[in-house]
C-alpha cells in the first residue's frame, strides 16, 4: 500500500498516523473538557463543561494537584490534571448537573492567587476564566457567596441543574 492510501485513512477515521508512520486509534485517547475557573480568597471554583458525565473520578492532593476523569457522550474519555498555584485542602465539594460539574476546592491558606496554576506558562486553551462568578479581590464580600450550589457534599443532579435561569421561560412554565 502506498503512503497516499495510508494518509487517506486520516479523514473521518478513528485512526491517525504520526510523522514516523505509527498508527494510533483515537477512541482510546482522552480529550480535555472545557474548564472554567474563578477564585475567592479561601476557595477555587472549577466548572467542568461535560454534558451527561458518567464514571466521574477526581483526585485532589494537598500540594495542589487536581486530576479529573469521566466518560462523556458516546462513552468518550475526558480528563485533565492541574497543578494549582498554591496548596489546597484535599477534600472538595462537587455538584453534578446535566451539562457540567462544579467543584469548590478549599485553599490551605486564605489568599488571592495571582493565577490558577503554578506554572507561569500560558494555560492550555481549554482552561478559561469563569466571568459569571469571577470576583476581584477588592470586591469580595465575606459571605457564603455561591455556596448554595453546594448544599450537600455530593449533590446529585436535578432536572434544572446546569440550566441557565431565563425569567420569560419560567413565566411560561408556570402559566401551563
Amino acid at each position: 500500500s502506498s503512503l497516499s492510501s495510508l494518509v487517506s485513512l486520516q479523514i473521518d477515521s478513528p485512526f491517525f498516523y504520526t510523522s514516523d508512520h505509527r498508527l494510533f486509534w483515537l477512541q482510546n485517547m482522552s480529550r480535555n473538557p472545557e474548564v472554567l475557573w474563578a477564585q475567592r480568597s479561601d476557595k477555587v471554583y472549577l466548572t467542568v463543561a461535560l454534558p451527561d458525565a458518567k464514571e466521574i473520578s477526581v483526585t485532589c492532593e494537598p500540594q495542589g494537584l487536581f486530576s479529573f476523569s469521566a466518560l462523556g457522550v458516546q462513552s468518550k474519555r475526558f480528563e485533565f490534571s492541574l497543578e494549582f498555584f498554591g496548596k489546597i485542602v484535599p477534600e472538595y465539594r462537587k455538584n453534578v448537573g446535566l451539562r457540567n460539574i462544579i467543584f469548590s476546592i478549599q485553599k490551605e491558606e486564605r489568599s488571592w492567587w495571582p493565577r490558577l496554576l503554578k506554572s507561569e506558562a500560558k494555560p492550555a486553551p481549554y482552561i478559561k476564566v469563569d466571568w459569571n462568578i469571577w470576583c476581584d479581590e477588592d470586591e469580595e464580600v465575606d459571605s457564603s457567596d455561591g455556596e448554595s450550589e453546594f448544599a450537600d457534599e455530593d449533590c446529585e443532579s436535578s432536572d434544572d441543574d446546569g440550566l441557565l435561569y431565563l425569567p420569560d421561560l419560567e413565566k411560561a412554565r408556570r402559566s401551563k
